[in-house]
């Protein structure tokens, strides 16, 4: 009896933590595209964030590499949250893509559930970013709600 107790509990594991794990993880937002064309092209046509990753490429040569970390929270995607590692290992990152502003992907992607993807970005969350100390020091527009979709 004890060793089916056991035998059911590292079951249970080995089935819930490849879930728990897919939960969590970023697929890039060429995933997106699959099923969400429009709002992917009108994304990398208009948005500036889609090609975040240029300010970092022009001003890395100008900073150390403590100081080019200190970018990639704003400029990548999912970094210190289990996304953006660097442009070798996770290049897919390298641009504030959909997952910035909607979370980590890859369970809404595979399953294609709505409920599994933050629908509707909190604003709240913008100003990580988009604060007004950034926007003196950059000199950008704080344009919190400029999604391009």
């Amino acid at each position: 009896m004890q060793s089916q107790r056991v035998l059911i509990i590292a079951l249970g594991l080995v089935l819930c933590v490849p879930c728990i794990t897919l939960a969590a993880k970023y697929v890039g937002s060429a995933a997106c595209s699959e099923c969400h064309e429009e709002e992917y092209g009108r994304f990398m046509q208009y948005s500036k964030k889609a090609k975040s990753w240029d300010s970092v490429a022009v001003m890395a040569p100008k900073l150390t590499k403590a100081e080019q970390q200190e970018c990639y929270e704003c400029h990548t995607t999912g970094y210190n949250k289990g996304g953006f590692v660097s442009y070798e290992e996770t290049p897919e990152l390298s641009d504030v893509g959909c997952e910035s502003c909607h979370g980590p992907g890859a369970a809404h992607a595979e399953a294609g559930e709505p409920d599994l993807i933050r629908r509707k970005p909190d604003p709240k969350e913008c100003v990580v970013c988009h604060s007004p100390t950034r926007i003196n020091t950059f000199g950008f527009k704080p344009l919190v709600s400029s999604g391009a979709h």
